[in-house]
């Protein structure tokens, strides 16, 4: 590690933006002020979270702490599981192939289609009616 205090990086999925910074520590994570288990009580989210500490192999030695604005609970644990990744990859760039082959760097860039003329939804049509 270099002498900076901490390591921060910005992770987006749909619409949620996530503000992560990680420092060396015990492996606390706290989301808007609050801890994860609190934050983010559904089953599968934590873990989901914690997916580029496991791939690191530093899951106990660093402190995370996150502002997530926007989206929802899904986009929100996956902007920061990439805000994670970032942070880690500013920390040692020697993690980069492992956390590349994990998948953790790249940005899911699918977000909401949008809706068009004519149509109900982005896709859905009305029923069609011969007379």
């Amino acid at each position: 590690m270099s002498e900076e205090k901490y390591f921060e990086a910005v992770g987006r999925r749909k619409e949620a933006t996530a503000r992560v910074r990680i420092v060396s520590g015990k492996g606390a994570i706290v989301i808007n002020g609050r801890p994860a288990e609190e934050y983010f009580p559904r089953m599968g989210d934590l873990e989901w979270l914690k997916g580029p500490l496991q791939v690191a192999g530093l899951e106990d030695t660093l402190d995370i702490s996150v502002i997530v604005l926007g989206g929802g609970i899904t986009g929100q644990s996956s902007a920061i599981r990439h805000g994670v990744a970032r942070a880690l990859l500013k920390m040692d760039p020697e993690l980069r192939p492992q956390l590349k082959k994990a998948g953790t760097l790249t940005r899911d860039s699918r977000i909401k289609e949008r809706k068009k003329p004519g149509l109900k939804r982005a896709r859905k049509a009305p029923t069609y009616t011969k007379r």
